[in-house]
């Protein structure tokens, strides 16, 4: 198996999770906090896919799918177009707010193509490429990829488990 396919199968991973955090939840799940400062579902869903989007972009020299294909318009948050979520207050957490789980699986699965598209055309050398020299040592894309998996696996358990805690307050 190549590389690339455990990256594939790994971003799959990703989107059976995105689709399982949301699926069958209204607005007031989606946008539900669980504790005043904590992060709702669709904070957490958005966050992940605008990192997805705009880290495998810029590894790739691609269009972030937020800015090329108006995902920000649809959203309509009012935060700035480059906005990625890191180091959200919880007063910006706050502004991240959908009125249905259609929207976030729809800028989801357009970041999730997109990511899959640049994934099948990766090589083992491709894997090397230095994509960040502001750290030490350097990041190569591999390392981006993987950092990003992790990164997004992270967040879809923390919608997850904000979905159960809603559940079993609701029960």
């Amino acid at each position: 198996m190549h590389a690339k396919d455990i990256l594939i199968d790994g971003y799959g991973r990703i989107r059976e999770e995105v689709h399982a955090a949301v699926g069958g939840l209204g607005p007031d799940g989606l946008n539900a906090r669980p504790a005043a400062d904590a992060n709702s579902i669709a904070w957490l869903v958005w966050h992940l896919t605008r990192v997805q989007d705009d880290h495998v972009a810029d590894a790739f020299g691609l269009e972030q799918v937020w800015l090329a294909q108006g995902w920000e318009e649809r959203f309509g948050l009012g935060l700035p177009r480059h906005d990625t979520g890191y180091g959200h207050s919880s007063a910006k957490v706050g502004k991240v707010r959908v009125d249905s789980a259609d929207l976030l699986t729809g800028y989801y699965e357009a970041v999730h193509e997109q990511t899959l598209g640049a994934l099948r055309e990766l090589t083992a050398k491709d894997l090397e490429r230095v994509v960040d020299e502001n750290w030490d040592p350097p990041v190569t894309l591999g390392v981006r990829l993987v950092s990003v998996l992790s990164d997004d696996l992270q967040h879809v358990g923390q919608a997850a488990y904000v979905r159960g805690l809603l559940q079993s307050t609701a029960a």
